[in-house]
């Protein structure tokens, strides 16, 4: 593939961080907020560097204009843009919404497309381009930074839309914004329209040209990363790639493709990649709706691996399968997950990590178990490995013996009654925001375990009457990563027994053998 003529790779281009997630990602089903989650989220994009934070369509709803006039007020470090077609009540109301922010910019559109003009506008070419001009010079009154869209601009004529960006340049816009809002280009058609427009568009070189891409076909990153190549210098995302229908590009996606590939791009952001982890999960907390577990950059396996080859490469040198470090996007390390994929090699250096220096012959048995336990287990964390090692010369550790959880309105009350390693019974009750956060609650005031928990996720093993829940957790201890796993009939008993899981392998860390150090 030839190098992009467009893209001049010695000196990187600025690339505008355009973030729509409080506005074309809260709209889709399942992805709703109340305004003072939006107004959190939008500081959580401010910390992460975002240029452009749209944060509603102020005429569609009194919440969505709330939202919005307390969004501008309050965070100063990014633009605000607020969304309207170019009506004068849509715009009047951006306007009014977006008094008192520091860098305001309306965002005005109209479909342009022959299909838009036809069955959903019924107006000529001429009266669209009317409507347009009209909107952008009255939000121009209002604002000094106006983005003008041509929504279905994929499937326009290029003739028109070369006419209509003519003619929202005279009016005052700033950004020309060029979306894919079907899904439905290829990277090269995408690169290719960016290039003609930058050559046709009268004063293209004032202007700056957006890309919003969607992902029905899922190449809204690829498509948004060929506008750049063709002239784009903003494009227009969510974080975790949420949208309408099959969603828009993926914030973090965009940003570690120029990082990673800066050199090929010619390219960089403003974003503080090493946020992108907690940013992806505050949205997941807010919605409810976690991602993928193989979701690039911000999943559960971004870097994780359990191919006995791949760890294998891994243990020797981490390029070997891997492209970008761990730490700049926000996760503490790379995972080599033990299961029945893994070789040899990376069981034995998780054991060296633990401690133990084994002769052949005991690692052999210890692998052995290992696979065994794979039969019942999808992962096999260290605690299964050192009870292999060991048996159970450390006693059986924490267990839960019962369970019981009330509701109080918003409130959950939990008590647990366990036994400790010794074998005596240890009861403790604690109150939390649901029965999962009461149950951990009383949890680490049982066992004296500060666990700081980032990921949790359950779901269903087998069919029927032979159902299990099984409940994995991802947290912290004193900065350093820990994780657990736990299976029951009922999913809050699992989800107990994978918290004692931490609890136990904090146990038999401090009980294991100092660590032997290779000659």
């Amino acid at each position: 593939m030839n190098r992009s003529a467009t893209t001049d790779r010695t000196q990187p281009h600025r690339i505008r961080i355009f973030d729509t997630t409080l506005r074309d990602g809260e709209q889709s089903p399942g992805f709703t907020m109340s305004a003072p989650q939006k107004i959190a989220f939008a500081h959580a994009l401010e910390d992460l560097g975002v240029d452009v934070i749209e944060a509603g369509f102020p005429n569609s709803s009194p919440a969505d204009f709330g939202a919005v006039q307390s969004i501008a007020r309050e965070v100063r470090g990014a633009s605000i843009a607020a969304l309207a077609r170019c009506h004068p009540a849509d715009i009047e109301a951006c306007a009014r919404a977006l008094d008192g922010a520091a860098a305001p910019r309306i965002h005005a559109f109209i479909s342009t497309s022959p299909l838009h003009r036809q069955h959903k506008l019924n107006m000529s070419r001429g009266q669209v381009i009317e409507h347009a001009v009209m909107g952008v010079e009255l939000a121009r009154r209002h604002v000094d930074d106006v983005e003008f869209s041509a929504e279905d601009a994929f499937r326009t004529e290029r003739e028109f839309l070369v006419e209509i960006f003519d003619a929202a340049i005279q009016a005052g816009a700033r950004t020309l914004n060029v979306p894919d809002t079907v899904g439905y280009a290829t990277p090269a058609e995408i690169r290719a329209l960016f290039e003609y427009l930058r050559a046709n568009v009268k004063g293209a070189d004032g202007v700056v040209f957006s890309a919003h891409c969607h992902d029905d076909l899922g190449l809204a990153v690829a498509n948004s990363l060929a506008a750049i190549e063709g002239g784009a210098r903003q494009v227009e995302c969510t974080i975790n790639g949420i949208g309408e229908r099959a969603g828009n590009a993926a914030l973090e996606e965009l940003a570690m493709a120029m990082k990673v590939r800066g050199g090929w791009y010619g390219a960089d952001t403003g974003i503080d990649t090493r946020k992108l982890l907690q940013t992806s999960r505050l949205l997941s907390r807010i919605t409810g709706i976690q991602v993928q577990r193989n979701k690039a950059i911000v999943g559960l396996n971004a870097f994780a691996h359990e191919s006995g080859i791949h760890q294998h490469g891994m243990l020797k040198n981490r390029d070997t399968y891997e492209i970008m470090r761990p730490q700049d996007v926000g996760w503490a390390d790379s995972q080599l997950v033990l299961g029945r994929h893994s070789g040899r090699a990376a069981v034995a250096d998780r054991l060296r990590q633990l401690g133990y220096v084994l002769e052949d012959e005991q690692l052999d048995q210890v692998i052995a178990g290992a696979k065994a336990l794979t039969q019942t287990q999808h992962v096999i964390n260290d605690g299964d490995l050192q009870r292999l090692v060991e048996g159970e010369q450390h006693g059986p550790g924490w267990r839960i013996s019962a369970l019981s959880l009330t509701d109080y309105g918003q409130r959950t009350r939990a008590h647990v009654d366990l036994s400790d390693p010794d074998g005596r019974h240890v009861m403790q009750s604690a109150e939390g925001e649901g029965p999962v956060a009461a149950l951990f609650a009383a949890l680490a005031q049982a066992t004296g375990v500060d666990f700081v928990l980032e990921s949790y996720e359950v779901h269903s093993m087998g069919i029927g009457r032979d159902a299990r829940g099984e409940a994995n957790l991802g947290g912290r201890i004193d900065g350093e990563a820990m994780a657990g796993q736990g299976t029951s009939r009922d999913v809050l008993e699992a989800s107990a027994i994978a918290w004692l899981d931490v609890a136990n392998r904090v146990l038999r860390m401090r009980l294991a053998p100092p660590r032997v150090e290779a000659a």
